[in-house]
């Protein structure tokens, strides 16, 4: 079978194991590696138990069979053998700078100069790992929301000497295998994405706390109100549409607005009795054994599955 080219994936874990089904989807070769071989046979098998369970459910990706797609991924417990020849790697292992540091070092030793070298860190500012390699203009944070497979949205964070040509060419490659790129003019401490979910996790910590609302109430607040909204519009156009516009939205609720803002309280610390009531409501719903949590994953993730397929399914109706 003919491909597209080949990635590198480093780092089996769950991001590492989304990105592989994403890039061999799209019919891309895809290279995963970990540094023990066990993690890697483990992760094919739970590749090729997904794609499986995709096409029962009518809602694999891409042109290709599960089979197909499976044969495109292959294990890798040589690191240098995993990158050469790739055209983009992923960088995927835990949220430790000292490991990103190391893992971008030994990239570095081993990339071409048309290698796009790309990390999935959530919180870690691109001018801590790539800062002093040689191929930094060639690296960028592409952050996935996870689950990738079931949530589109990836943040391009370039380090300040990252090429634009880097930022456009990934921008591009993300939208061809799926995914809804956003790309930062500059960095910013936790990006965009978890600036505003931190956001949102401390006022409803808070909530709690302060006695107003139970844990379960405060998730209901979200999955039955906001956050069915938010599917398909932001915050901003709720504004505008909530309105005459949003220069209507601001002279009406701006001032409503600043007075709440103004009664936050500080940053919780997210311990103590608060911390002990939530993880007892928590568990109460799901349990935090291995086994329970990734039954209610295999749940969450066939929810967001299906929300995919009828948003895509609505928007060619529209569109036809």
């Amino acid at each position: 079978m003919d491909t597209k080219g080949k990635v590198g994936i480093i780092g089996s874990g769950l991001i590492g194991r989304g990105w592989a089904m994403l890039f061999a989807a799209s019919g891309y070769e895809v290279c995963l590696y970990d540094i023990l071989p066990e993690q890697v046979s483990g992760a094919l098998d739970n590749i090729k138990m997904q794609l499986r369970d995709l096409k029962k459910s009518g809602l694999l990706r891409g042109s290709l069979t599960a089979d197909e797609q499976f044969g495109l991924i292959s294990g890798c417990s040589e690191f240098n053998a995993a990158c050469q020849g790739a055209l983009h790697v992923q960088e995927c292992v835990p949220e430790n700078l000292e490991l990103k540091r190391k893992i971008f070092s030994q990239l570095d030793a081993v990339a071409d100069d048309n290698m796009v070298l790309s990390s999935s860190t959530s919180c870690i500012l691109p001018s801590k790992i790539f800062s002093g390699l040689k191929h930094v203009k060639q690296c960028i944070v592409a952050h996935p929301m996870n689950p990738p497979y079931y949530v589109p949205l990836v943040e391009l964070i370039p380090h300040p000497e990252t090429e634009q040509s880097i930022m456009d060419r990934t921008r591009a490659l993300m939208k061809e295998i799926g995914q809804s790129p956003v790309s930062l003019k500059k960095e910013v401490d936790g990006f965009v994405l978890n600036r505003i979910q931190f956001a949102i996790i401390a006022e409803s910590w808070r909530l709690i706390q302060d006695g107003v609302l139970s844990p379960e109430d405060v998730d209901t607040v979200m999955s039955e109100g906001l956050g069915r909204r938010y599917t398909f519009i932001g915050p901003l156009e709720v504004m505008q549409l909530n309105s005459e516009g949003m220069r209507s939205a601001v002279d009406r609720y701006g001032e409503s607005i600043q007075r709440v803002l103004s009664t936050f309280g500080p940053v919780p610390d997210f311990g103590g009795q608060t911390l002990a009531d939530i993880n007892v409501a928590m568990c109460s719903r799901t349990p935090a054994t291995p086994e329970a949590l990734a039954e209610r994953r295999r749940w969450r993730d066939a929810r967001l599955a299906a929300l995919a397929t009828l948003k895509s399914e609505m928007d060619r109706l529209i569109s036809g």
